[in-house]
């Protein structure tokens, strides 16, 4: 398989890991996140070892399966974030879930195949955004044509008249055309027939758990159903642009070829962060919430080991998902994990603790640092602020006024 067949294969979204080693992968996560070159050389080799394995023209490439990681280190250190921007660099699918959020079968909470089903949705909409991109001039211009319409509606010729008469209104359409092309005429108001929806979203218990589904009605009853009038509604053009717009956008997608992609895209570079590994880890009791805390590592275990996961869109593999687990593990060790769960997350990572010297580098150095972040708010406002080192290194120093107050991470943002 030569170069252009793997481009071709992956839907161009390997293009720019193809270009880079690990070390090259390792300096474009230092732009921003500080430190934790561990944990940085482990998912770059992993990203790398991906691609290896797409290279690979033969039948053991089927048998190679993804090294996954576990991260352990403290609330705050970077984990979510440098599996967020590895996912960025790709352009591959990235799901974050909490592990304490899911339950064993059985109890009340979600069940572990969502994650995956959130994963397929999420790969489904960029693949859809992406071809809708490549179709957005075309659609543009059926916009305009499908306003020019309602502005002057193009009829047939009449008995009786001339060809003048014709011209003078083709000449006016194309003057319409023109000024809608400018943004002149963004103020009419056009009557629209507005389609009303024929895809309620309901909620459907299934053995799997209670998930929100889309059911479209209409494609399961056929035409038991009676057609959906259409409404017409007065707007601006500003606003009928965005419906018309959306309409010939679906009508140049090829819905079927986006979920084809986006299936193999899922199951190939499909990324899933297990964020609080830590909290479905059990105690000494077993009794209570510690037995279905096991169960959920239970029920975790087949989808990290790779397992048919059935979704609206149809099967999802995850033999080759990369699952990126984390967890602070204070009071707990990874050993307490089960063992099956333990040797699926074979790359063990410890990441660092963060210092005073570490925030003063937060603060001043990734390409989203806090103190870039407020220059620019602050910038609109027509304020200009600028932060000198001492007052850096004394907001470093500082120690947060209470447990409810922001938090600064390692990746220079803000969360609460």
């Amino acid at each position: 398989m030569d170069r252009q067949a793997i481009d071709d294969k992956t839907a161009q979204h390997a293009g720019k890991i193809n270009e880079l080693t690990p070390r090259e992968i390792v300096d474009e996560l230092d732009k921003y996140i500080i430190g934790q070159d561990k944990a940085k050389r482990a998912v770059a080799i992993a990203l790398r070892n991906r691609w290896r394995r797409q290279a690979i023209d033969s039948d053991i490439a089927a048998e190679i399966m993804p090294a996954n990681i576990l991260m352990i280190g403290p609330t705050g250190v970077g984990k979510t974030e440098i599996s967020r921007r590895l996912a960025g660099l790709t352009g591959a699918p990235f799901v974050k879930v909490e592990a304490s959020k899911f339950t064993e079968v059985g109890y009340v909470g979600r069940d572990v195949d969502s994650m995956v089903r959130d994963l397929v949705d999420l790969a489904v909409n960029m693949l859809k955004e992406e071809k809708s991109r490549h179709v957005a001039e075309e659609a543009q211009a059926r916009t305009n044509a499908r306003l020019v319409d309602l502005l002057l509606p193009s009829a047939r010729p009449k008995p009786g008249e001339t060809e003048t008469d014709r011209s003078r209104v083709e000449s006016t359409r194309r003057r319409l055309r023109g000024m809608l092309e400018n943004g002149l005429l963004e103020d009419r108001v056009v009557e629209l027939d507005v389609s009303q929806s024929a895809m309620p979203i309901v909620e459907v218990f299934t053995p799997q758990g209670l998930e929100e589904m889309g059911i479209n009605f209409r494609e399961m009853f056929g035409n038991l159903l009676p057609p959906q009038p259409a409404k017409k509604q007065k707007m601006p053009i500003k606003d009928a642009r965005k419906i018309i717009e959306a309409e010939e956008t679906g009508k140049l997608v090829n819905m079927d070829e986006v979920i084809s992609l986006a299936l193999e895209r899922a199951e190939e570079s499909g990324i899933i962060f297990i964020d609080e590994i830590d909290k479905i880890v059990g105690g000494d009791s077993k009794h209570g919430p510690d037995v279905s805390r096991e169960g959920v590592q239970r029920d975790i275990l087949p989808v990290v080991e790779g397992c048919a996961v059935t979704t609206k869109y149809g099967m999802v593999r995850t033999d080759h998902v990369l699952f990126i687990a984390a967890g602070a593990f204070h009071g707990k060790s990874p050993s307490d994990l089960i063992p099956e769960l333990q040797g699926r997350l074979p790359i063990r990572v410890e990441l660092d603790s963060l210092g005073a010297a570490d925030f003063v580098r937060i603060l001043k150095e990734p390409k989203a640092a806090l103190t870039r972040q407020y220059k620019e708010m602050l910038a609109a406002e027509g304020i200009e602020i600028s932060f000198t080192d001492e007052a850096i290194e004394k907001i470093a120093a500082s120690p947060p006024t209470s447990m409810s107050g922001p938090k600064t991470s390692a990746r220079g943002g803000c969360t609460r």
